[in-house]
């Protein structure tokens, strides 16, 4: 049950998120920025199916055409002009997530000439997988809630575009490997090596969109994932997904509770990804809480890191409880590591109290990150559309 202050409080940061970034006001420069948008479009997803107000559901599309008319073209700044895909203004416009989707950054991509690693990269602008599943479980979750085949098939084309540039065959005859970031076109690696759970968050990822097809747009005839999805799995196999990252531990159990959610639908894969990333994730998070000063100032923290974090105990929250309803299977050792994991499930009530309280907000580390601290605390407060399938 939603509490009436958690939803005033979504509310109120949904509509300051809307007007500070562009997408209610006539600004010649929207500030978009793909992470933040692809967690404001479900939070604002959330708050439309707990209120049934449908400016929020207008709001939701209306940010998604302002983030495909944003970064599915170029920069203001580049010399290159309309949309990242290459394709003309009737196609770019059917087929806007095509050529990908950039990520916002606050400076152009490096020059191609320049190779190596630059101290300002993570500044530049370009393209990052994992902020591109993102947006397909962002559109994934609008397809379903308007039935409109168009997000679907925006977030399958997305797939296919991401998948194709990033997925490689190293020249030695390696296995499969993935490149953690792309240029703006997706015709280079900026940096050559792979995400530490970007494999995961692929196979995860793509078997949600080829649910969504399968089982809501069967009739649309729109393109099938089953090759990424098996190229995807091979890279998974035998990798170890432990991290003492909040944000990352917090995308492993997002992960978890959407693979608990299509355990009828995939392949036998997705019985073992389970319960090796229920392992992995009671480790590292079982190393994070014993060393991270959760009682340490705002000052000295990061606010959407932890977010990220208490986004993932809601969801290990949703999937024990349909485990004890027996909506989902797991073998006994799975099940144990799964109790394991709920013993941790009050830190998000301490996370999201203490990034709610007036006073930390008013710190630097708050104030520099408003957009992803801001829309990151609203998804855990209402983060159903964010974990569901």
């Amino acid at each position: 049950m939603v509490s009436s202050r958690d939803l005033a409080d979504v509310r109120a940061i949904m509509i300051d998120f809307a007007n500070r970034t562009g997408v209610q006001s006539a600004a010649n420069h929207p500030q978009r920025y793909l992470w933040t948008d692809a967690f404001a479009v479900c939070a604002l997803l959330s708050f439309f199916e707990e209120s049934d107000d449908e400016e929020y559901l207008d709001l939701a599309i209306r940010l998604i055409a302002q983030v495909h008319e944003t970064l599915g073209r170029h920069r203001h700044d580049d010399r290159r002009v309309g949309w990242i895909s290459g394709l003309d203004e009737e196609k770019g416009h059917r087929h806007p997530t095509a050529g990908g989707l950039r990520i916002g950054k606050r400076l152009n991509e490096r020059a191609a000439r320049y190779t190596g690693d630059e101290p300002d990269e993570w500044d530049r602008d370009g393209q990052y997988f994992h902020y591109l599943t993102k947006w397909m479980h962002a559109l994934e979750r609008a397809a379903v809630i308007t039935s409109n085949a168009s997000y679907c098939r925006w977030a399958l084309e997305l797939a296919q575009a991401a998948h194709k540039a990033f997925t490689y065959m190293p020249t030695d005859g390696g296995a499969l490997r993935m490149y953690w970031k792309m240029s703006i076109d997706l015709s280079r690696p900026t940096v050559p090596s792979m995400g530490h759970h970007d494999p995961l968050d692929a196979f995860v990822t793509f078997s949600e969109l080829e649910h969504c097809r399968t089982a809501y747009f069967a009739d649309a005839k729109l393109p099938d994932l089953q090759s990424q999805i098996s190229d995807a799995a091979a890279i998974c196999a035998g990798r170890n997904w432990v991290t003492e990252d909040p944000l990352g531990i917090g995308g492993l159990l997002v992960d978890l509770c959407r693979m608990s959610q299509l355990q009828n639908h995939d392949s036998m894969f997705l019985a073992t990804a389970l319960e090796k990333t229920l392992v992995d994730a009671n480790i590292g998070l079982s190393t994070f809480l014993s060393n991270y000063p959760l009682h340490a100032s705002a000052a000295r923290r990061l606010a959407f890191r932890e977010l990220g974090l208490s986004i993932g105990l809601h969801a290990i929250e949703a999937l024990h409880r349909r485990f004890i309803e027996e909506q989902v299977s797991l073998t006994d050792d799975a099940g144990r590591e799964l109790e394991k994991l709920t013993r941790f499930i009050s830190v998000a009530d301490h996370i999201e109290t203490f990034w709610r309280s007036p006073a930390n907000q008013s710190t630097a580390t708050w104030r520099d990150h408003i957009d992803i601290n801001s829309v990151m605390l609203a998804t855990s407060l209402l983060p159903q559309q964010f974990l569901s399938v």
